[in-house]
C-alpha cells in the first residue's frame, strides 16, 4: 500500500513539475524549503484552507482540510494532519487532526498557541448547509497529541466564514476571530458582513463585536486582522472591487470604522497580512492581478507575491514573487513566522485539482532596500 501511495505521489510531482518552470525549471533558492504535504488525486481532489504550527520539540505540523470526490465547497471533507521533523522537507504518515461531525463538512483550519500557556487552539468551521455553517474551537494541553470535543463559538443562526489560520491573540491577550456573516450563502440578497468573535479568558467564554463592517457588492468577505504599534487593529477585507478594503478599530475589534479602498489591488481573494517580528514590518501575500472583464472573482488567482511595509501599511515595496506560473492558481495562504523563517502554505490548481504546498522561506528573501 504504502509503495502505491508513494508512486502516486511521485507521478503528481512529475504532472505539477512538467508544466511549471517555478518548481523545475531551475534550482530552488537555498534560503526556501519547499515540499507537498498533499497531492491532489481522484479521491481527494481538493487539498487546502491549511495552516501550520511549531511544537515544543521543534517538529512541525501541518493541517489541512481534505475534501472527498469534489472540490466544491459544499463537499464532505474533514480534517488532515501531518508532522516533519526536518523543517518540511519531508512529511510523516497522514492522519485525521478532526472528523467531519458536519452535515457537509468540516473545513478551514486556523492554530493559535496561547500566549504563556502550554494550550494550543484549533479553529475549525461545521457545515450543514449554506445557512448553516459554525465556527468551533478545539484545545490542546498535549502539544496536539488529543484535542478536547469541538466549543461552539457562533452560537446565533447563520452562516458564518472565518478563514484558515486567521486567529490571533492581541498584545493585551485577547484571542480574535475574524468572521464573515450571512443568513444564506450566495445569494444577492444578503451580502456578507464581517464581525469579530473575541474572548479575554483564553477562549473559554466568546462575545460577537457589536459592529459589522459592509462593503458593496457581494458584500464583505473573509477578513484577516494585524495589530499596529500603537494596540489598534486594522481589518482586511476580501472584495468584489478591484482592491483590499481595510476598517479599523481603536477598541480590541469590539466596534469599527466604515471599510474603505486600501493601496493592494487584489482580484476576489483572501489576501493574508502578519507582521514581522523584531520590527522588520509587515508581510503581505496576494495575488496582484485583476482583470474587470473576467466573467467571475475579477481574474485568476495568479500570480502570488508578497510585498512588505515599514509604515504599516501606508507603502509597499515591489512585489517579490513567490508563484509566477501563471497556468495555475494560488489561494487561501497561511503563513506563519517561525524563529528567522517564514512558513507558508497555500494550494496550488491545476485543472480544477488542488494540492497543498507548503514554504519555508528565510527573511532574508523579503529584505528591501
Amino acid at each position: 500500500m504504502y509503495l502505491r501511495i508513494w508512486i502516486c505521489h511521485v507521478a503528481q510531482l512529475l504532472l505539477l513539475c512538467s508544466t511549471s518552470a517555478s518548481c523545475c525549471g531551475r534550482l530552488v533558492a537555498a534560503d526556501v524549503i519547499e515540499s507537498w504535504p498533499a497531492f491532489a488525486t481522484d479521491e481527494h481532489p481538493r487539498n487546502s484552507e491549511g495552516d501550520t504550527i511549531v511544537l515544543k520539540d521543534g517538529s512541525l505540523l501541518v493541517g489541512w482540510t481534505e475534501f472527498q470526490k469534489a472540490h466544491t465547497d459544499f463537499t464532505a471533507a474533514h480534517i488532515a494532519g501531518r508532522k516533519s521533523v526536518d523543517g518540511g522537507r519531508t512529511w510523516g504518515d497522514q492522519f485525521v487532526l478532526q472528523k467531519n461531525i458536519g452535515k457537509m463538512n468540516t473545513m478551514s483550519l486556523s492554530f493559535l498557541r496561547l500566549r504563556g500557556s502550554d494550550e494550543l487552539l484549533m479553529f475549525v468551521l461545521i457545515k450543514n448547509s449554506k445557512t448553516d455553517l459554525d465556527l468551533v474551537v478545539c484545545r490542546s494541553i498535549d502539544e496536539a497529541a488529543t484535542w478536547s470535543e469541538p466549543q461552539l463559538i457562533t452560537t446565533e443562526s447563520g452562516y458564518h466564514i472565518m478563514n484558515n489560520a486567521r486567529a490571533i491573540q492581541l498584545s493585551t491577550g485577547r484571542i480574535l476571530c475574524p468572521v464573515s456573516t450571512t443568513p444564506l450563502i450566495h445569494s444577492s440578497e444578503h451580502p456578507l458582513k464581517n464581525v469579530c468573535y473575541y474572548s479575554d479568558d483564553e477562549g473559554k467564554t466568546w462575545q460577537r463585536s457589536q459592529d459589522a463592517v459592509s462593503v458593496p457588492k457581494r458584500g464583505a468577505m473573509e477578513p484577516g486582522l494585524i495589530e499596529r504599534r500603537d494596540g489598534s487593529l486594522l481589518q482586511i477585507i476580501r472584495t468584489q472591487m478591484g482592491k483590499v478594503w481595510i476598517a479599523d478599530s481603536a477598541d480590541g475589534g469590539d466596534t469599527w470604522s466604515d471599510a474603505g479602498e486600501w493601496n493592494v489591488e487584489s482580484p476576489e481573494a483572501p489576501a493574508t497580512l502578519i507582521p514581522l517580528p523584531d520590527d522588520r514590518g509587515w508581510l503581505i501575500i496576494h495575488n496582484p492581478t485583476v482583470d474587470p472583464k473576467a466573467k467571475s472573482h475579477g481574474g485568476r488567482r495568479t500570480p502570488l507575491v508578497a510585498r512588505v511595509s515599514k509604515d504599516e501599511g501606508k507603502t509597499w515595496s515591489k512585489p517579490i514573487a513567490i508563484e509566477s506560473d501563471l497556468q495555475r492558481t494560488y489561494s487561501y495562504i497561511s503563513a506563519r513566522v517561525a524563529g528567522e523563517r517564514v512558513m507558508l502554505s497555500y494550494y496550488v490548481e491545476n485543472g480544477s485539482r488542488y494540492s497543498l504546498k507548503f514554504r519555508s522561506i528565510a527573511f532574508d528573501h523579503f529584505k528591501t532596500p
